[in-house]
């Protein structure tokens, strides 16, 4: 029960937000109100299940399984009481630091390509997981010893602001755009295993323009920010794939910080592999997003915008006035 309510209560006070209801909490006992008091119950219940399996509740868990509730609502795929909170066998992703459980069903099947295909693309905005996913599935086949090594590259690009010159040693200039992907290792395996493994030169991260010339052989490999490589750098790219390797291509279309004119290396490999035996193109909509629940909003904002400026660009001139 101190699991389920949190700490200070934020577990419910989350509930009670996001669900229009309000939770007493007395010694052992939860009374709900509010007209959608019998959902916020099986949810409760169904947080209370997960707990007694021994898994965890947290803030992320809790909001995507009201997120689940909710598009089940609007698509009329209700079961019931008997449906059940988190059906079938949970998919999960083992590593030396926690275990990464995929929330949505875009995330799930992103997560069953990484595991079963060798080339996997995942497209769609900021906050969805692609990159998160793809670092957890490549520790966990390493821990496996499925992989030798983990290579992590990005394009070195600003977004949209220019920094000059940037003083220190050259692994100083590029740690600034290789940060997230230190963030996501850093999660997943213990800060001194990762120093050692990084000195081996078992797990690397490197710009993209320095993959020219490799053959990634038994690797897990992940192109990160896949948008800002140029169609010569994501030929480049895709082109070091070796024998026993698997690579992760992660990209967002709206986000291109590439300069006025040059075509977006992943949107060029969109076109010409879609459709090819092998590899696996995911998609994710503002639904995915597992940040901030703003950060959904905000997207979505932004995506109604770029299509109303794309009607009007393609209306007549009569019509625009």
């Amino acid at each position: 029960m101190i699991d389920l309510v949190g700490p200070g209560s934020a577990h419910l006070a989350q509930i009670e937000q996001l669900m229009g209801v309000q939770i007493v909490h007395r010694g052992n006992t939860l009374v709900v109100h509010g007209e959608a008091s019998s959902d916020a119950e099986r949810v409760l219940n169904a947080l209370y299940a997960r707990l007694e399996s021994g898994k965890d509740v947290n803030m992320g868990v809790i909001d995507a399984l009201i997120r689940l509730r909710a598009e089940e609502d609007v698509e009329g795929t209700r079961d019931g009481d008997q449906e059940e909170m988190f059906p079938g066998p949970a998919l999960e992703i083992r590593t030396r630091k926690k275990t990464m459980e995929p929330r949505t069903e875009a995330q799930k099947a992103y997560t069953r390509a990484l595991l079963e295909n060798e080339l996997t693309f995942g497209i769609g905005p900021a906050g969805t997981g692609k990159t998160y996913i793809a670092v957890a599935v490549a520790v966990s086949k390493f821990i496996t010893g499925e992989v030798d090594r983990i290579i992590l590259t990005r394009p070195a690009v600003e977004a949209g602001e220019k920094l000059g010159f940037l003083p220190g040693t050259q692994d100083e200039k590029v740690d600034p755009y290789m940060q997230p992907l230190y963030d996501a290792l850093n999660d997943f395996l213990p800060g001194k295993q990762l120093q050692k493994l990084r000195e081996d030169k078992r797990v690397e991260i490197a710009p993209l323009a320095f993959m020219r010339g490799r053959t990634l052989s038994n690797a897990f490999v992940i192109l990160d920010e896949a948008q800002n490589a140029t169609t010569m750098q994501m030929k480049m790219f895709l082109t070091r794939l070796g024998q026993g390797s698997r690579m992760a291509i992660t990209g967002d279309r709206s986000q291109v910080d590439l300069p006025r004119g040059v075509t977006s290396g992943l949107r060029d490999a969109e076109d010409l592999l879609i459709g090819v035996d092998g590899i696996s193109f995911n998609y994710f909509t503002a639904k995915d997003v597992v940040r901030h629940p703003l950060v959904a909003k905000i997207i979505t904002a932004y995506e109604a915008a770029d299509d109303r400026r794309e009607a009007e660009r393609a209306a007549p001139r009569e019509w625009r006035k």
